[in-house]
């Protein structure tokens, strides 16, 4: 049985996520904001969430401290495709414009063999895109793909991940896989590069997601400031795809749980979203604050702290 919405990456920011949601949607056709929830007396004091919509790829976002920061691990590849709009080029280069005023390129905006022009920008906020212009070939992909870098101790697992993650969620399969050709130089630590992932994609349920490995030496990897939330339609399926997803138990708090590669998920039900976006702010204190002593979700401890009289 597929999940009821797609995955939805989450994005933490100190104090900036509705601002930067603001940001974004003026950067992606196709974009709204589709609520903002203020949650009070929470370990980062009053937090917003915000639910947002890029180029028909839904996000989220919350502004709770700077315990965690973004770096190139995950990024988001944006698909700007010519044989649909003629002024793909155009529109690329108006967003990359956009997001560089006060960021900072990762790879120069470029013409490069595998695409006519391309650039990996890390914006204002932190965070990092890739922009391409791409024909692509076969099945479309959507215009906006999380894509995880795998380094540092998980290098040279991209398609272990790959195909763990298909195993977890319903409905999944793989797309493309690109290998290092023989002959590239092996790396940072002198480990063979050839065979490895230079570039894959696959469906988890409803959402596509690019993976690839790189053997830079690079100061960063996977954390909390990017996961992805998984909305179940009741407690078994939380428990279900809990047992598969969280390895690491002291990461376990309000829904949040570490796979064994370091990405961090968010398994949440969809009665939590329907209470926390009632508009009701006593109802939603109440709710916040039974989540918060939780690790893995108890929909009937939620449904029963929003019944309770304020």
């Amino acid at each position: 049985m597929s999940l009821v919405k797609p995955i939805t990456p989450h994005l933490w920011f100190d104090t900036h996520a509705r601002e930067a949601a603001e940001f974004y949607c003026t950067v992606f056709p196709g974009s709204r904001i589709e609520s903002v929830v203020r949650l009070h007396d929470t370990p980062s004091g009053e937090c917003d969430v915000v639910s947002f919509v890029l180029h028909g790829q839904p996000f989220m976002a919350i502004s709770a401290g700077p315990m965690f920061t973004f770096n190139p691990s995950v990024s988001f590849i944006v698909t700007f495709d010519p044989s649909r709009d003629p002024l793909a080029r155009e529109q690329l280069d108006a967003a990359w414009a956009r997001l560089s005023d006060g960021g900072q390129a990762l790879m120069p905006l470029d013409a490069y063999p595998f695409s006519p022009r391309y650039g990996w920008v890390q914006d204002r906020y932190g965070l990092s895109w890739q922009l391409r212009l791409a024909d692509p070939a076969g099945e479309p992909r959507p215009a906006i793909l999380p894509a995880l870098m795998f380094t540092g101790d998980v290098h040279g697992r991209a398609e272990e991940a790959g195909e763990f993650y298909r195993s977890v969620f319903d409905g999944s399969r793989a797309g493309q896989l690109v290998r290092y050709p023989d002959g590239t130089p092996p790396d940072a630590a002198g480990a063979e590069m050839a065979g490895r992932v230079m570039y894959s994609d696959f469906r988890l349920d409803q959402t596509w997601f690019a993976a690839m490995d790189s053997g830079a030496m690079h100061p960063f990897g996977f954390n909390e400031a990017v996961s992805f939330v998984v909305t179940c339609r009741d407690q078994a399926e939380i428990d279900r795809h809990w047992a598969r997803l969280s390895s690491v138990p002291e990461a376990e708090q309000c829904g949040w749980c570490k796979d064994r590669y370091g990405l961090s998920w968010q398994v949440t039900a969809l009665a939590l979203e329907r209470l926390m976006t009632s508009g009701d702010r006593a109802l939603v204190d109440r709710v916040t604050q039974a989540l918060l002593g939780m690790h893995k979700l108890d929909v009937s401890a939620i449904e029963s702290a929003a019944r309770r009289d304020a």
